[in-house]
């Protein structure tokens, strides 16, 4: 479940072998480091590239994907051949130079979501193989919302008057705690007009075009601001509780991502994945767009046959079936992703919401954005001067990316 970026994860644990035994992992010729339930489902894949090839091959899962200990691994010549992660570590690992570029040919790219293979091409060269998209979306209970909100303003008066009838708690179940959170908060900065990075002429972030430190951002953050007053955005709603209170009926909408859909479906409500809507007058609510990918290790002790696994096996239509189905994030193969949709409502919504959507920027200075911003979300929230938050928060990130 991905209910905040991958660059905010704490710092790595242990491994743990899906091979039949720690022996098996230890001769192993290629490595694959996955999540667990993406390990579960490359492990049959990984049997049968290893029966091919004549090699044996070690599926090994983490509780999260963990850049760090990734990285560390690597330096020390203990790390994976490939590596199953998001697309926004890659500016941080092509620095530290933990990986390779992929060498997809022409048909294989003109497979892809555009977007994808975008997200996961830095400085030219095409850093991992796409398999899924994700990105927020307004999940909304259709018995207690029948009409889908067309602003955050008529977000609002419903939530409004629903809550005044006693008939909800709140009005939006959203993550934010007590140090706020930009991944879920972007669609309405960027609604408001606020921006995270400038692009140079090549179509490359500019960490020097920093969009905290220009005039829209403390626009945008008075917008948020409002939010708060108006009971929309809360600082006491968080990872814990937001879900759990619209699958509750607590709440008659949620922003949330892919991920939330096993715990709404569970609830048997009744739903509709639908655009985050904007401000009225505003720009269109925008959410983050992310890309899982297969990644080659740059010090990996096995690079020929991890190029051709991730080039090849992590591309076919069959494994991204199957990886849909055991965790429902859209389809980076187009012609999988229109199959999964025609019968699926929900896919559909999430890929309406994710037009236009920005890019989760995977430029290192990324990782210098997220605390700042988020605390200074979370200030206004509780009532302090947006343009002194952002400031400040502007201030921060300047420093630290130099």
């Amino acid at each position: 479940m991905r209910k905040i970026p991958s660059v905010l994860l704490a710092a790595a644990i242990a491994a743990v072998s899906l091979s039949a035994c720690s022996a098996e992992a230890d001769k192993a010729k290629l490595v694959i480091w996955a999540d667990e339930v993406r390990g579960e489902v490359l492990k049959p894949y990984a049997k049968q590239f290893g029966e091919d090839n004549g090699i044996e091959v070690s599926v090994e899962v983490h509780a999260e994907e963990l850049q760090e200990d990734f990285i560390t691994a690597s330096e020390q010549g203990k790390g994976p051949d490939i590596l199953v992660a998001a697309h926004d570590w890659i500016g941080n690992l092509v620095q530290n130079k933990a990986i390779d570029p992929v060498q997809l040919s022409s048909e294989q790219k003109k497979a892809l979501d555009p977007t994808a293979l975008e997200a996961v091409t830095y400085d030219g060269d095409v850093y991992g193989n796409p398999y899924a998209v994700e990105n927020l979306a307004l999940i909304r209970n259709t018995k207690l919302a029948p009409e889908q909100p067309k602003t955050i303003e008529d977000l609002t008066a419903t939530g409004k008057k629903l809550k005044k009838d006693g008939k909800t708690d709140d009005i939006l179940s959203i993550e934010v705690s007590d140090v706020g959170n930009p991944y879920h908060a972007y669609p309405f900065y960027a609604s408001a007009g606020g921006y995270l990075f400038g692009q140079d002429d090549k179509g490359q972030y500019d960490p020097g075009d920093l969009g905290l430190s220009k005039p829209e951002a403390v626009d945008a953050f008075a917008k948020l601001a409002k939010l708060g007053e108006d009971g929309v955005m809360k600082t006491s709603m968080s990872a814990d509780n937001s879900i759990p209170k619209f699958v509750e009926g607590k709440t008659p909408y949620l922003v949330s991502g892919p991920w939330a859909l096993s715990q709404v479906k569970k609830a048997k409500l009744d739903y509709e994945v639908t655009e985050i809507p904007g401000f009225k007058g505003g720009k269109k609510a925008t959410p983050f767009v992310g890309v899982q990918a297969f990644y080659v290790a740059s010090k990996g002790d096995n690079k020929t046959h991890a190029q051709e696994f991730v080039t090849n096996y992590a591309a076919t239509e069959k494994l991204n079936k199957d990886l849909f189905e055991a965790d429902p994030r859209m389809p980076a193969l187009t012609d999988v992703r229109a199959e999964v949709s025609a019968d699926n409502k929900d896919i559909a919504g999430f890929e309406k919401a994710g037009e236009g959507g920005t890019i989760l920027p995977a430029i290192p200075a990324m990782s210098a954005v997220w605390d700042p911003f988020g605390k200074a979300q979370a200030a206004v929230l509780k009532g302090e001067d947006p343009e002194k938050a952002v400031k400040s928060a502007a201030k921060t990130i300047t420093e630290a990316i130099g």
